[in-house]
């Protein structure tokens, strides 16, 4: 339906081989594949200094936004509270990198014009406000009437760390088989060219409705945020079970990646060592959630502090990483 690029995924974009935890692939990661935001759709251009930073200062502000929730709970409902929500929202928002890494290469899947992406990422970011709020309502009611659940969510954390580690690096994977794809077709058939911003337009032969390019790769979006967002919201119950809390930390990581996915479409290359960090966060939760259906609490402060150290290590070691190479 779509030619997309063919060459082999480089070492830098692994991560992107599979959607976290299932069996459902991304399109082809090509050099061309991991550009900057502003080269989506063909432009051949980079992202701007300018739009980088405004992409930095939003993201700034969000994260000061998040803090100052984050603070205002220790007069509402304790520094207990306080702290679950920063153990929370850290483990939403380094989780949500892969989300990003699989809008890039929708986009560049779909050919999706630089000017129409803002659009598609704020319909997709909403869409998966309203989800999230339903998932996590069903997570905690299903948490309050039978704990064995905890270990059903542990399994599914360890078991997609573990697959996020294990996946090969040279795999190439084609989205022409992809199940995400089929879905998004199955549920509404749609046309190859793109009627500028529209989401539907009529066939000019037959009469007939049919989905742009635009709304296909929507549904693509949404989907596969369903899919991450079976491995992060029990990470978040892992941390906590207040569904305020599970909630707005999900909230404000969601709300953070359309400037987010600017500043990552920059560094993807760089962030060599996120991914085992990230599966390293995901087989810690899971773990914490077995010790708890036994009755091994471990702390929020010591797991707020596992998470970061995992996470920023991980950053950490990329930025090393990349500086021995440049010498």
């Amino acid at each position: 339906m779509y030619k997309a690029a063919k060459s082999t995924p480089p070492r830098d974009a692994s991560v992107l081989s599979k959607l976290r935890g299932g069996n459902i692939s991304p399109p082809v990661a090509s050099s061309n594949s991991i550009l900057p935001l502003s080269s989506r759709g063909g432009s051949g251009k980079t992202a701007s200094s300018d739009e980088y930073a405004a992409a930095l200062g939003k993201t700034f502000l969000t994260l000061l936004a998040a803090t100052a929730f984050g603070l205002a709970l220790i007069p509402l409902k304790g520094a207990q509270s306080s702290i679950e929500f920063f153990s929370g929202y850290v483990v939403e928002q380094s989780l949500s990198v892969d989300n990003i890494f699989v809008f890039i290469l929708l986009f560049d899947y779909f050919k999706v014009p630089t000017s129409l992406q803002p659009l598609v990422l704020s319909w997709g970011i909403w869409g998966a406000v309203v989800m999230r709020g339903i998932m996590i309502m069903a997570g905690v009611s299903m948490l309050s009437r039978a704990r064995s659940v905890l270990l059903v969510f542990a399994g599914v954390l360890v078991a997609s760390g573990i697959k996020l580690l294990s996946e090969g690096s040279e795999e190439e994977h084609s989205m022409d088989d992809n199940a995400v794809l089929k879905i998004a077709n199955w549920i509404m058939p749609s046309s190859k060219a793109y009627d500028g911003n529209k989401f539907f337009t009529r066939d000019g032969k037959t009469g007939r409705m049919l989905a742009t390019p635009l709304l296909t790769c929507l549904i693509c979006i949404e989907l596969s945020d369903f899919v991450f967002a079976i491995d992060s919201i029990p990470a978040v119950l892992g941390v906590t079970k207040d569904p305020l809390i599970v909630y707005a930390s999900n909230i404000f990581a969601i709300l953070a990646l359309r400037s987010l996915y600017t500043v990552v479409a920059q560094l993807i290359q760089d962030l060599v060592y996120l991914r085992p960090a990230v599966a390293g966060v995901l087989v810690f939760v899971g773990v914490k959630m077995t010790l708890e259906y036994f009755h091994i609490e471990v702390g929020t402060g010591v797991s707020l502090g596992v998470v970061l150290g995992m996470v920023g290590g991980g950053v950490g070691a990329s930025l090393w990483h990349k500086g021995r190479k440049g010498k």
